[in-house]
């Protein structure tokens, strides 16, 4: 590993002896979108990859769950076609160690990480995703346990009607209908889609149904925000859970997410914004469609709180601060009934130190749960201008994760839950180089090491036993990865090039015979994409990935996309898995084959 390493740095710093000349660094103008401490792209000291609205329309995806899969170190399992469920891991995490987040509000499932990617969005709402690789417990808190993703929503400052239409393979299908109203400062934004499929084989069948609205406008208090967004998904569920042998399985979940934002400016150099906000999840499971009444789970959670976060300019730097106090109800039919109140405390500071060369982040966040009592979560950041276009940074810090109340009390023939878990800690720390923008050439590379303690994961002893969680000894992950973004000149009909790579090393400190999640990291993962550009209006983009999974055979998948579009229309045609690999994403699922989509849009602007 340790050549590797060596290799990617020297690349790193030779890339802008062969870098064409300067241009305007595009990504700095970009905010990555922490609650407290908002930066440009190019002062953050953390790995950090931002997918922008251009970049996701190249992308052969009709879902977010599958334009992820796309990013170095970024690892989406996934049970059912084209997000249906998804599960997503940072840097061989598991599936509940990521925080999933909608314009900095919170969305993680506290009866299981399963269902964080169920989102109350459609990827045509999507402005940006932000992917923070790394430890971000002291800003985020609870999940961001090896990282986080925020999806940011597009607030159109524009009056426009779209139509949209899909089709392709497996019986795909779906349409959507989205429209903006800006007028005086005030805007509202409206979308409702509904998406299908027969499915792939036996019992993979889904329907997805997807509204969303959001609006915005300014008073003298300040600027408001209104979002409000549910998902609906019903789907065949075959070889989910449980065992692959289990194919008449069926479940259905309805997830929402509701949200009132104000953001106030006091005086020139102070910021806060104040957050009301409400998660709702309800999964109904059933593990014979054919006989419903024969076993059938059905939880429903809520979480309802209220954050003000604060940014402060002075001489001294940029101090954030805020606070988050929410209480989170479930009402289950097998894991019983409970409550929890969580609050969490946090404040960081930025220094620039040395003509604003360095730049050092220490900061922490004081969590009281009422059923686990309360952790400190103390981290640091720090950052160096090497010349003006190379910056080397670090960071440390502590995190952890409460176990989902699945770990606790799920109890069913096969499983059986554990209610004396305790919070899973792990310390991490990374090191790397990030090249900034010179003519269209971005990279990133990193060494990571995150060093886990009483993580939790299901285990047996014997193939007849069922399973159970436990607080294993440790889990250490260490590696290395690397992203390279190349923006071609506009004039050449190559568009953009991006590669990159994640290398993991994982060592479990625990002998059971049986592990069902602790080990299921990528060894490597090699991810890549060209985009061609014809003329002003037609892009073809090739996009492949390659994983080397501990726990399964590797494979390699290879998606197209042609897309045209001018001010009005819009076509594009998808071919995923092209080559018709046999893959797997988790140990029970088996993946599509090849498959194809087209879909069509018609927007009428106001002129």
């Amino acid at each position: 590993m340790k050549p590797l390493l060596i290799f990617i740095i020297a690349l790193l710093v030779n890339l802008p002896a062969v870098a064409q000349q300067d241009t305007t660094r595009l990504l700095n103008e970009v905010p990555v979108y922490a609650n407290r401490i908002q930066t440009g792209f190019n002062e953050t000291s953390a790995s950090v990859i931002v997918i922008n609205a251009a970049q996701l329309q190249h992308t052969p995806a009709i879902s977010v769950a599958d334009a992820l899969h796309y990013y170095a170190g970024v690892d989406m399992r996934q049970r059912g076609a084209n997000g249906v469920q998804a599960d997503a891991g940072i840097r061989g995490s598991t599936f509940d160690q990521v925080l999933i987040l909608i314009n900095g509000i919170k969305i993680s499932d506290m009866q299981t990480g399963h269902h964080s990617m169920n989102l109350p969005i459609d990827m045509d709402n999507v402005e940006r995703i932000e992917i923070l690789k790394g430890p971000a417990a002291r800003v985020f808190g609870q999940n961001a346990f090896a990282g986080a993703i925020n999806i940011i929503t597009k607030n159109p400052e524009e009056t426009f009607v779209k139509l949209q239409a899909v089709g392709g393979e497996n019986g795909l299908g779906g349409g959507r209908l989205s429209a903006s109203l800006y007028e005086n400062g005030v805007g509202h934004y409206l979308s409702a889609s509904r998406d299908f499929s027969d499915g792939y084989k036996y019992n993979t069948d889904y329907v997805i149904s997807n509204y969303f609205y959001q609006a915005g406008w300014k008073s003298t208090v300040g600027k408001f925000s209104f979002l409000s967004g549910l998902t609906d998904r019903s789907f065949g569920a075959n070889g989910f859970y449980a065992s692959a042998a289990f194919q008449d399985q069926y479940e259905s979940v309805q997830t929402s997410l509701t949200a009132l934002s104000l953001q106030t400016n006091h005086r020139e150099h102070m910021r806060i914004d104040h957050r009301l906000y409400w998660r709702r999840n309800q999964d109904d499971y059933i593990f014979n469609k054919n006989n419903p009444t024969a076993y059938r789970n059905l939880h429903t959670n809520n979480t309802v709180g209220y954050e003000v976060n604060a940014s402060i300019d002075s001489k001294a730097g940029i101090t954030g601060m805020g606070v988050d106090i929410n209480h989170l109800k479930l009402t289950s039919n097998n894991l019983g009934d409970h409550n929890r109140t969580v609050a969490s405390v946090f404040l960081e500071h930025r220094f620039e130190l040395l003509n604003k060369k360095m730049d050092i982040t220490p900061g922490v966040q004081l969590n009281y749960y009422s059923d686990f009592g309360t952790n400190l979560f103390p981290g640091v950041d720090v950052g160096y201008v090497l010349t003006s276009k190379l910056k080397a940074f670090g960071n440390w810090g502590y995190t952890y994760r409460v176990p989902s109340y699945t770990d606790l009390y799920y109890s069913d023939p096969a499983n059986l839950g554990n209610p004396d878990l305790q919070p899973e800690y792990a310390l991490s720390y990374e090191a790397g180089l990030k090249l900034l923008n010179i003519a269209g050439l971005t990279a990133q590379a990193s060494y990571f090491v995150r060093n886990g303690n009483r993580i939790i994961d299901w285990t047996k002893e014997n193939d007849a036993d069922p399973w159970r969680p436990d607080n294993l000894i440790g889990v250490n992950m260490s590696g290395v990865d690397m992203n390279i973004s190349y923006a071609f000149p506009k004039s050449n009909f190559l568009h953009r090039l991006d590669v990159g790579y994640t290398y993991i090393d994982a060592e479990k400190q625990q002998d059971a015979a049986f592990s069902r999640y602790a080990l299921e990291n990528l060894n490597h993962q090699v991810v890549g994409s060209l985009t061609l550009k014809f003329g002003k209006q037609v892009f073809a983009s090739y996009y492949f990935r390659y994983v080397d999974r501990a726990s399964m055979d590797d494979y390699m998948i290879s998606d197209f996309r042609l897309n045209w579009s001018n001010k009005s229309w819009s076509v594009f045609a998808d071919v995923t898995n092209m080559f018709n690999q046999p893959y797997q994403e988790t140990n029970l699922v088996v993946m599509p084959g090849r498959w194809a989509k087209l879909g069509v849009s018609y927007t009428i602007r106001k002129s």
